[in-house]
């Protein structure tokens, strides 16, 4: 039992902290509401878990053989992440209703999954966690991944429901302007970080 509570703790310490995702996620909350929020906090939440698998079953291994793919990896990372900071920087501000059939309904699944695969700190959390608690035994691969699914669902959640609040103080367009801004900054920052750290 103590080495589950070990996995779970892990699993918050990494999946709470302030990060891309769930700069996203918060974004999210604020610009379309929780529910369809949903679909990024469970992308991302699957995105990293597979993440997580296939990093416990060897991918690393692959990885230190070719670190040419780690680096595009990377490059790609800091790619997505100015896409996305632009995409907030330029975002009109206007706040979708449920009725309104022509907005979009923020971030996909699919978006968050990838998301996650371009994370440096997904890729550390995945590394470092899979290192820690399973030694490479399918049965604890699984069981941590399980954990996981759970406590970085609602890690994620979490960051969505905050910007879900934040969205009460965000009916003008001018204000979610400057909230998308401050989003789009904190991932250009999260982007030069990871230039400079590689």
């Amino acid at each position: 039992m103590t080495l589950f509570y070990s996995m779970a703790a892990f699993a918050l310490a990494a999946s709470i902290t302030p990060g891309p995702v769930n700069i996203v996620a918060l974004g999210s909350g604020a610009r379309y509401g929780l529910m369809p929020s949903l679909r990024h906090v469970t992308g991302a939440t699957v995105g990293f878990v597979v993440l997580l698998v296939a990093v416990g079953f060897g991918v690393y291994e692959l990885l230190q053989r070719m670190p040419i793919l780690m680096h595009a990896i990377q490059w790609f990372g800091v790619a997505f992440l100015l896409y996305m900071a632009y995409k907030l920087a330029v975002d009109d501000g206007e706040l979708a209703s449920p009725d309104d059939r022509q907005m979009p309904r923020g971030p996909t699944m699919s978006r968050g999954a990838v998301m996650q695969w371009l994370n440096p700190k997904a890729w550390l959390a995945a590394l470092a966690g899979m290192g820690a608690y399973t030694g490479g035994d399918p049965a604890r691969i699984w069981q941590f991944a399980a954990i996981y699914f759970v406590v970085c669902w609602l890690s994620v959640g979490c960051w969505a429901a905050a910007g879900a609040m934040l969205r009460r103080h965000m009916r003008d367009a001018k204000r979610m302007r400057y909230l998308n801004r401050g989003m789009a900054a904190l991932l250009a920052a999260s982007a030069a970080y990871l230039v400079a750290a590689g």
